[in-house]
């Protein structure tokens, strides 16, 4: 130990005889590791982030949505030219999988209208929610004021409602809504919960499109279903288009994640035969946090790979550095060697000052790694990041080995010199 002691001691007095050439050297360093840390951070934060939103549907679930028909799927099955559009998810659908599927152990139908809400001369555009009292445990909402809809209200076809945040902060600004009446196209609604904010759900790409649910009001399905009927009716400039929809979604939980691939093609083969226009699609949230879990490692795994090129350029100005130092301390080695020092003793002595070059700038380079990501989360509001443990140490125990294997090279050849030539050296 008092042997490594004395050559870390003799390596920093060496290096700072150059100040400014050392320091320049630890740069590259430094801002590689920095790199590594702070990109690894980022895909890590997206990563969370998207993996979060999927959860948030729910690992045990099985998403079933109406979806509009394709132009070919009306070419060759429907009726383009008819006034109304019928399509998507039907009672009997709902009937006939809840019949068929023994893995399921909750069904939710859902059935959303796009309508204006209103109370007094206040209104809002939102999303009427026709549904029952599980829809809060599938969605993770939670209560702020009163309750949510109950069994009993659906199987009563009460006019009752739960307003979403923003909906209820607009419509009630400086007012307790519970059992305020708001009207929802001719009829009004005795209000007897509101929601607290939740955030939206994931928008997979084409799989599954994000749900904002701060402006919802949710309604009994019974009540919707007499209310509202099975057609929407759009009136605009002079023509008049309808669409008749019996459900818009439905949301099955199975009993365990192992029961969600089984049950997927039984409850294919229940839907797919009664819709030949392609009017329903099914979304399964576990197939698509383990191809969100995918894509964030092949993600990583190239932000790394590019931030590490950084340490690798780092590196080779070690090795610069470290060969200009022995060309200049040619005839230090000579005596050394002359007193009677080993080639290990030489060899030993420039990787320990490598070493120290390459753990100070792996030092500083964690430091700022760990600032940067939480830099960019406070300007960029939306940006997400995420330091891990790992990375910090994968990117450090980097540059300690980038500075051995680019500093042996030096030390290795400062080791080989002939004594006698480098007494020799000017």
């Amino acid at each position: 130990m008092s042997r490594i002691w004395r050559g870390l001691k003799l390596g920093m007095k060496s290096l700072l005889l150059h100040k400014l050439r050392s320091g320049l050297t630890v740069l590259g360093i430094v801002f590689g590791v920095a790199a590594v840390i702070s990109m690894l951070a980022v895909a890590e934060g997206a990563s969370r982030d998207a993996q979060e939103r999927i959860r948030a549907l729910g690992a045990t679930n099985i998403i079933i949505r109406s979806v509009k028909p394709t132009e070919e799927a009306l070419a060759t099955g429907g009726r383009p030219g008819r006034v109304i559009l019928n399509y998507g998810l039907k009672y009997d659908d709902f009937d006939r999988i809840l019949a068929t599927v023994p893995t399921i152990k909750k069904a939710l139908p859902i059935r959303e209208i796009r309508k204006q809400i209103r109370f007094l001369n206040r209104t809002i555009e939102g999303r009427v929610v026709g549904t029952t009292h599980d829809y809060d445990d599938f969605n993770l909402l939670r209560i702020d004021k009163g309750r949510f809809l109950t069994e009993s209200d659906n199987e009563k076809y009460q006019n009752f409602a739960v307003l979403a945040a923003d909906v209820a902060k607009t419509l009630f600004p400086y007012e307790d809504p519970l059992n305020k009446s708001i009207k929802l196209g001719s009829d009004y609604y005795t209000v007897v919960g509101v929601t607290r904010e939740r955030a939206s759900s994931a928008g997979i790409g084409g799989s599954l499109a994000a749900q904002e649910f701060n402006k919802d009001v949710y309604i009994p399905i019974n009540t919707c279903k007499l209310r509202f009927g099975e057609r929407i009716i759009d009136n605009r400039a002079g023509s008049m288009s309808a669409e008749e929809t019996q459900l818009t979604q439905i949301t099955l939980q199975v009993g365990s994640i192992s029961e969600v691939r089984p049950s997927v093609p039984i409850i294919e083969a229940a839907f797919k035969p009664y819709h030949p226009k392609k009017d329903v699609e099914m979304t399964v949230p576990y197939d698509l946090l383990l191809e969100a879990q995918r894509q964030a490692r092949q993600f990583s795994i190239i932000l790394g790979t590019i931030a590490a090129i950084s340490l690798v350029v780092g590196g080779i100005g070690i090795m610069n550095i470290m060969l200009a130092t022995v060309t200049e301390r040619t005839r230090e080695i000579g005596i050394r060697r002359a007193l009677g020092a080993k080639r290990w003793d030489i060899t030993e002595q420039f990787l320990i000052e490598t070493v120290v070059l390459s753990g100070v700038g792996g030092l500083l380079g964690v430091t700022l790694g760990i600032v940067v990501p939480y830099v960019m989360i406070y300007f960029l509001r939306d940006q997400k990041a995420f330091v891990t443990s790992w990375s910090v140490l994968v990117a450090f125990s980097i540059s300690v080995a980038i500075g051995i294997l680019f500093g042996l090279y030096p030390a290795l050849r400062a080791a080989r010199m002939d004594p006698i030539e480098a007494l020799r050296h000017e």
